[in-house]
Formats: structure tokens, C-alpha cells, sequence
């Protein structure tokens, strides 16, 4: 079997690689490298079959000759993922979530490549219960319009031309490979934060809430509903069911209150007050579930980037 991961060199992208390789798949990653790095497929380069594509998923010529290599799915995670760079460039959402993923669509469409959409939660409206794949959407940014469009466009490919689709809604995700600037989760901006010493900044009242989901579970998730037959032409939510406040998270992280410190929030009108994941869809399709909890999660991020400090860079 062979798989095209689109985005594969960021956070979640270079995870779902190596899940797949561990399953005995030829990978290739289709990737520009704009907001990610070789360095994290390093590991991946000496694997059979591995292929490295640079390339942006808006140029659609490029994008169809990738495709024409022959591929029995494509992992489309390519995305603008900043909520706060989306407010303020729109455009750039646009051009990346929604064209971007128009072209993947059409080439998969030509080559009948099964596609699998890496959503977001973000799309959600926000509820007092877990939040089911039945829930009520509302996008409060241009990213998470943006990715809801481009499901709903992957969506239409699925019942107007009949190509197997997936999509995929998983929660706030975080671990190691992870950025920690305003692109990577308030988990590992934490962690860098108290492995330099710095203030921990939570934005508000630190009373909303979000249901965190390790990296290796989001990976193995993603994988499991590319390989299942039964998952297509589905919308899948993956998380854990349970949410922390942003205030107990940075109590979790930094035992030092007198570090934590509370600012305005850039974009309050933006701002989800809660966050939790009702995933009994993939237990019962996938069999999935997750396997982390917060603590050991928290510890091996927290590990890795005291162990490759220059990652705290990016």
C-alpha cells in the first residue's frame, strides 16, 4: 500500500508517517516546508518506499503530477492551523484550507485516490456536554471557516463523484515536534515557557476549557479511519472525553503560582469557553480509543523539548 501524507513534515503529519511505516506503508510527503522542517522525517528518509515531494498544495499542476505516482490514499493535513493569523490575513486560510485541499480533491478525483480530510473541533459551537459528531457547527475565525468549508467540499466529492472520503475531527493535540510559538497548543507553550524560566501567560480568566489529546493516540486515530473501509464518507470526532481548564493546565505544568500570570485576550470574539470530545463514533467504527492520559503525556513533551531545547525556537 502506498500513502501521500500532505503536510507531512509538521506536528501531526510527521506522527500519522511514522504510524503508517510502522504498519508497513510506503510513504511519501507532499510538503513546502513553509511552516515545518526536514528535521522532522529525518528518521523516515532510510524507510522502503519513503519519497519527498516539496511542494505547496495551491499549485494544482504540481500537485496532479505528485498524484499521477499512484497512490492508494492520501492523508490531506496541509493547513493554515494559526486561528489568531486568520483573523488578521484571511487570505491565507483561504488559499491553503480551501483551494489548497480543491486540489488535492481533484487530483485524488483523477487518479480515484481515497482522501482523508485532518479536520479540526474548531468548527464547533461551543456546548456544555461533549461535543458529538451531531453537534451544532460554528466557526469563529476564518481558519476554522476555512477547514469546515473544505470538509464540506470533500464532502461533495464523496457523494457527487463517489471517491472515498474521510473526514476527521480531532481534538487539541500536542507532544513532541510540536511549535511552541501561538501555532503549537497552550500545552507546549507551558512547558517551553517553564523550561526557560518565563512567565506562563494565559489569556483571559484561564476558565475555558480543552479536551488535550496526545500526539501518538491522534496519529494512531488518524490511521485507523485511513484504513477502514466503514469510516468513508463519515465525520469522526477523536479526543478524550475529558477537558481541563487552562488555569489547572498551567497548574499541572508550574508548580510556581507566582509565575502564572493572566493577559487580555487578542481575540476574545474567537475564544471557545469549552472543549470536550464525545468520541464513542470511533469506538465503535475504529475501535479506537485513547491511551495517554494528560499526566504521562505532559511528562514526555516536556522531555523531548527539555532534550532538543532548540526546538523551542520555532
Amino acid at each position: 500500500m502506498k500513502a501521500l501524507v500532505t503536510g507531512g513534515a509538521g506536528f501531526i503529519g510527521r506522527w500519522v508517517c511514522k504510524a503508517l511505516i510502522e504498519k508497513g506503508i510506503d510513504v511519501s510527503i507532499l510538503d513546502d516546508l513553509s511552516n515545518s522542517t526536514e528535521k522532522n522525517f529525518e528518521e523516515f528518509k532510510s524507510s522502503r518506499g519513503f519519497h519527498f515531494y516539496k511542494c505547496k498544495v495551491e499549485d494544482r499542476n504540481s500537485v496532479e503530477d505528485i498524484f499521477k505516482k499512484g497512490f492508494d490514499i492520501c492523508i490531506h493535513a496541509a493547513a493554515q492551523i494559526d486561528v489568531q493569523e486568520s483573523l488578521e490575513n484571511p487570505d491565507e486560510s483561504f488559499n491553503a484550507n480551501i483551494l489548497g485541499t480543491f486540489n488535492v480533491l481533484e487530483a485524488a478525483r483523477k487518479s480515484r485516490t481515497k482522501v482523508v480530510i485532518v479536520g479540526t473541533c474548531m468548527v464547533y459551537e461551543m456546548a456544555n456536554e461533549p461535543i458529538t459528531e451531531q453537534s451544532r457547527t460554528k466557526p469563529l475565525s476564518p481558519y476554522a471557516a476555512s477547514k469546515l468549508a473544505a470538509e464540506e467540499l470533500a464532502l461533495s466529492y464523496y457523494y457527487g463523484y463517489g471517491l472515498p472520503t474521510v473526514i476527521l475531527r480531532p481534538f487539541n493535540t500536542y507532544g513532541p515536534f510540536q511549535k511552541t510559538n501561538m501555532e503549537g497548543s497552550v500545552a507546549t507553550i507551558f512547558i517551553k515557557n517553564k523550561l526557560r524560566n518565563e512567565d506562563i501567560k494565559i489569556f483571559g480568566d484561564g476558565s475555558q476549557t480543552r479536551d488535550l489529546m496526545y500526539v501518538e493516540d491522534c496519529a494512531n486515530f488518524i490511521v485507523m479511519a485511513s484504513l477502514e473501509k466503514n469510516a468513508e464518507g463519515e465525520i469522526i470526532n477523536a479526543g478524550t472525553g475529558k477537558d481541563v481548564s487552562i488555569n489547572k493546565l498551567a497548574s499541572i505544568i508550574c508548580k510556581d503560582q507566582s509565575k502564572i500570570k493572566k493577559i487580555p485576550h487578542h481575540h476574545p470574539q474567537s475564544e471557545i469557553k469549552r472543549l470536550v470530545a464525545g468520541y464513542s463514533k470511533a469506538e465503535m467504527l475504529l475501535g479506537w480509543h485513547p491511551k495517554t492520559s494528560l499526566e504521562d503525556g505532559l511528562k514526555k513533551t516536556e522531555e523531548w523539548l527539555a532534550d532538543n531545547p532548540d526546538r523551542m525556537e520555532e
